[in-house]
């Protein structure tokens, strides 16, 4: 076999690959003004089938703006977006979006508010008992929605836009005035769809969720991106490194002249290292080591997504 042909067979595999990866909605510069506001500024993003994608920002930011424009709901002033190539709206029924609490009648039951939003999707082929056991509200079918706790009700909007198995989920702050077991069972429902092939947009101000649940994120700051792609490689080889030592006045002063980290401080008695990219936390073990310093206390801890979020708002 020849170097050309191994060559164009790795190609082939690389294009077949790249095939099977469906761009679900492609962004391009668009921008919206409300007055002298500029709540969405030339943004950009691709979002992949299956994706988890997390549109992270502050409030004001613009993360509900951007999902009320690729909804339709809003005209945006520039720019273009586009649902699995193509500039045609994709169908209602592909999508399941929640930008806000449906308004459900409170005198009927959860079942018959289901109907209702079918009837009014036209869906033709949906399971009630299926969204509601996923969202863990079957054993309240039958109950009035006036009956409903504020959490359940987020869970019962949470079941409408599931209805008719739609291929993608737009959502808009989904764990509002859901507990923390709430919260967990939203994750869990939102990551089990995600298996099935579906795709998931999700707005969010809560970054520990963002980091749990989204395979991928764009962190917004007054309608633009600051930074965006997988969760994964935005925190990659970040670590703080928390050390104690027999003389850490010593092992500061050393570290700091040393220019070897990102940052060094001290902290509660207990000095506060960022490793550079590349860096690894035995180097500071063996830095202290090489200094006749003994360590008292060596912990490893992953930066979150949080403290990125926070440093590039700032």
């Amino acid at each position: 076999m020849t170097l050309g042909y191994r060559l164009q067979v790795l190609v082939n595999i690389q294009y077949s690959i790249a095939k099977d990866i469906m761009e679900v909605l492609k962004i391009e510069g668009i921008s919206k003004r409300y007055g002298n506001t500029q709540a969405v500024d030339n943004l950009s993003l691709k979002i992949n089938q299956s994706n988890i994608y997390g549109i992270l920002g502050p409030n004001g930011s613009g993360k509900t703006t951007i999902l009320a424009v690729i909804l339709g709901v809003l005209k945006q002033d520039s720019g273009s977006f586009y649902w699995n190539n193509s500039k045609k709206n994709v169908k209602a029924e592909n999508i399941g979006a929640l930008l806000e609490t449906p308004n459900f009648y409170s005198y009927l039951s959860l079942e018959k508010n289901l109907e209702i939003v079918a009837k009014i999707k036209q869906l033709e082929n949906y399971s009630i008992d299926d969204v509601l056991e996923t969202i863990g509200l079957l054993d309240r079918k039958y109950s009035k929605f006036y009956t409903l706790s504020l959490g359940m009700k987020q869970r019962l909007a949470l079941a409408s836009i599931l209805l008719g198995e739609p291929e993608i989920l737009v959502l808009d702050e989904p764990t509002n005035g859901l507990d923390p077991e709430g919260i967990a069972d939203v994750r869990k429902m939102i990551i089990e769809e995600a298996k099935k092939g579906k795709t998931v947009i999700l707005a969010s101000h809560m970054l520990s969720e963002v980091q749990k649940t989204c395979t991928h994120v764009a962190i917004l700051k007054k309608g633009k991106i600051l930074q965006s792609g997988e969760i994964s490689s935005l925190i990659k080889s970040k670590s703080i490194i928390i050390v104690s030592s027999d003389d850490n006045e010593k092992l500061y002063e050393l570290m700091v002249r040393s220019g070897l980290y990102d940052k060094v401080d001290v902290v509660n008695n207990e000095i506060i290292i960022d490793l550079k990219e590349g860096s690894e936390a035995k180097d500071v073990n063996e830095f202290a080591f090489k200094h006749n310093i003994i360590l008292t206390k060596f912990e490893t801890q992953k930066k979150s997504l949080e403290s990125e979020f926070l440093k590039m708002i700032k």
